[in-house]
């Protein structure tokens, strides 16, 4: 498939997070904040960016953010939100730039492009010598996915469903197993891996959860005589935390990376 065609068909996926608000606004503070506790320094260019829901977290705490994504529409609604982030449309594979990063995230991207490995390669030429690279891709084993494999709505947790190939877009599944494969593949150092946001439900079900969940007092959650919590912000906190337990029941998995010394600019 050749980039102008591929460029095409990423403007043609109709996902958004609007789609499932509550639980995708929850996934994607959490995306941010680990990935705040996984970066240091000062620079960071976002491969790919969409539509700068993210970046906005992450222009918090760097002085110097390039985004990029191969969506107009998507890169529209970016400027818009974040005017003094410098943002490029182009697809992964053609962006080009002489100035290297403290950071680079590939956030939820791997799963949806024709050669992960090589976009792997391709976004570590961006680092500086210590830079990190952080990656994250879907869980295919969060325990949503391992349940609906016994209740037999999936035929093995690696299946994609039409949701993922005709709206969102995918075009893999990944585990902690075979994103660390891809990325010993790239010739780049894994520093560590882990998960975020324990997920017990399908996306719909954690959305209709957050909305309408008996979240008071009284309902159960929390131990008797404690008052004044906000239990819908603590399920969540919880799910982050719980998740750092153990990754491979998440939502999203996700890896740090380095360059290998023979590889360093």
């Amino acid at each position: 498939m050749g980039n102008q065609t591929e460029k095409l068909l990423q403007e043609t996926f109709t996902w958004d997070r609007t789609l499932f608000s509550d639980y995708n606004q929850i996934l994607v503070y959490y995306q941010a904040l680990s990935c705040l506790e996984n970066s240091t320094g000062e620079s960071l260019l976002d491969l790919a960016c969409g539509e700068g829901i993210m970046t906005e977290y992450f222009s918090r705490k760097f002085k110097r953010i390039v985004g990029v994504d191969a969506a107009s529409t998507h890169l529209e609604k970016a400027k818009k939100r974040l005017p003094q982030v410098e943002f490029h449309e182009a697809l992964i594979e053609e962006f080009e730039t002489n100035e290297r990063f403290d950071n680079v995230f590939l956030l939820m991207i791997l799963e949806h492009v024709q050669d992960p490995v090589s976009i792997i390669k391709k976004a570590a030429t961006f680092l500086k010598k210590d830079g990190n690279l952080i990656i994250h891709v879907p869980n295919a084993y969060a325990i949503n996915r391992r349940l609906a494999v016994k209740m037999g709505s999936l035929s093995t947790c690696e299946e994609l469903s039409p949701f993922d190939i005709n709206v969102v877009g995918h075009r893999r599944s990944y585990s902690l197993k075979t994103l660390g494969e891809q990325i010993e593949e790239a010739g780049l150092n894994v520093k560590g891996t882990g998960g975020i946001f324990y997920k017990m439900l399908s996306t719909p079900q954690m959305d209709w959860f957050l909305k309408n969940g008996l979240w008071d007092a009284g309902h159960g959650w929390g131990r008797t005589g404690v008052n004044g919590r906000n239990w819908k912000e603590e399920f969540c906190r919880g799910c982050y935390e719980l998740g750092k337990e153990q990754p491979e029941d998440c939502n999203v998995i996700y890896a740090c990376c380095s360059k290998k010394d023979k590889t360093r600019d």
